[in-house]
């Protein structure tokens, strides 16, 4: 069984949702990305997504693109980023893992590559925001040739295809909360009920709610409508924020320690 429905039925007999973070691999630097996993998972993460940095987000809000520049000034690649769960693994961690990619690193990689290496390196489940279910065939094949979960997104104005998309999903349903990029908010598409309620009717898989959750106010209200609560930006945001402490030896277990404290506080009841 994949680990990803692992943790979920985990939580189902929990009756409590998945948290479930994102963070930008390489920002600001391999070896603190891996540390900063590590937060997540004491943090109380359920799932982390690995975040490729991407020169020409079709997603991303500001936080993350900043974030996606500082490592690509590094090099950060998708194998890094690949590697960085093998990494993770050997210091102990064992939450699973997604891998948050566009399309065109995959096929830099080539897929028969790129899927041997996720299960490789312990990748349980991958997000491919610029793939069209119209045109994924090839990668869905060999995602359940692989067991990968190729995980979905459907925003509320994917009308019809709702339906379409979540019949074809694995793992879970990642529900879209805002129209746009990614990025903190305060206010929420306003028929969010109704569309959470349709993609529920439309799958027998979970579905988690992902963009613009940044406080525990956010995270237990879409707790209470979903299986999963997807924290993006204001994760990366927090990075941001401690950064001079972050690359600083001296005061680097600081910025680690705020960063768990903040997603511990997102899930707090």
């Amino acid at each position: 069984m994949n680990h990803i429905d692992e943790v979920f039925i985990k939580l189902r007999e929990e009756k409590r949702a998945a948290l479930i973070p994102f963070l930008t691999v390489g920002d600001p630097d391999l070896d603190t990305s891996i540390e900063i996993i590590q937060q997540l998972e004491l943090a109380g993460a359920d799932i982390i997504e690995l975040g490729v940095p991407y020169s020409d987000p079709l997603a991303d809000g500001p936080v993350i693109q900043r974030a996606s520049q500082r490592a690509l000034v590094h090099g950060i690649s998708i194998l890094d980023c690949i590697g960085a769960a093998s990494r993770a693994r050997v210091l102990g961690v064992k939450t699973p893992f997604i891998l948050f990619t566009y399309y065109n690193p995959i096929l830099q990689l080539g897929l028969e590559r790129f899927f041997r290496l996720l299960t490789e390196n312990g990748i349980s489940g991958m997000i491919i925001p610029d793939l069209p279910y119209e045109e994924d065939g090839e990668v869905r094949r060999l995602s359940e040739q692989y067991n990968i979960h190729l995980i979905p997104l459907v925003a509320p104005t994917s009308n019809e295809r709702i339906r379409q998309i979540s019949a074809k999903a694995a793992g879970f349903v990642y529900c879209v909360s805002s129209l746009g990029v990614t990025g903190v908010r305060t206010q929420f598409y306003e028929g969010i009920d109704q569309f959470l309620e349709t993609v529920r009717e439309s799958t027998t898989l979970p579905i988690a709610v992902g963009f613009g959750v940044s406080t525990n106010e956010h995270f237990r209200a879409f707790a209470a409508k979903s299986d999963g609560v997807i924290v993006g930006s204001a994760i990366v945001r927090t990075i941001e924020e401690v950064l001079p402490l972050l690359i600083n030896p001296d005061t680097k277990a600081e910025g680690l320690l705020y960063i768990q404290q903040f997603v511990r506080e997102l899930k707090a009841n």
